[in-house]
């Protein structure tokens, strides 16, 4: 196993300081994920991709096991059709298999929009980019590396 990922690789050339944490076996819930990562499930985030159009995607950063708002989401993009993106969409859209999902080191740029709930805690964990590895940074730092994102209602 590599001692880096391609998320740790982004997260480095920004600067940006963080660990690499590696799941001794497979991944079945969020809870599970905290409670090996010493964290609580609401610091936990996962990164939702939804399709707007064709050839036009969007991911939603949301926290533990809360789920996106059909609703607040097409109201907030001003969209009245949206559906999530297919595991092949996702794969070809991020680079990454579904499960390892991350804002960061994206093949081509895509809108971002962060949940409220992210922010509530000082420290978090994002995808890495690989299947039962994660990258833990301080939320501050988080949205540091994101830069100008979109934060809003989304649960």
């Amino acid at each position: 196993m590599e001692d880096s990922t391609p998320v740790t690789r982004a997260l480095a050339g920004l600067n940006i300081p963080h660990r690499l944490f590696r799941h001794p076996g497979p991944v079945h819930s969020v809870e599970q994920a905290a409670r090996e990562r010493g964290q609580e499930p609401e610091q936990v985030v996962r990164s939702i991709v939804f399709r707007l159009a064709q050839d036009n995607f969007a991911m939603v950063l949301i926290a533990g096991t809360l789920q996106v708002s059909w609703p607040a989401l097409r109201s907030f993009l001003g969209q009245s059709r949206l559906t999530m993106a297919s595991e092949d969409q996702v794969l070809s859209t991020t680079g990454y298999p579904v499960g390892a999902v991350s804002p960061f080191g994206l093949p081509a740029p895509m809108r971002i929009l962060v949940d409220q709930s992210v922010l509530l805690h000082a420290e978090t964990s994002i995808g890495s980019g690989e299947r039962y590895a994660t990258v833990i940074l301080r939320t501050e730092d988080l949205l540091k590396a994101l830069g100008p994102v979109e934060i809003g209602a989304f649960a």
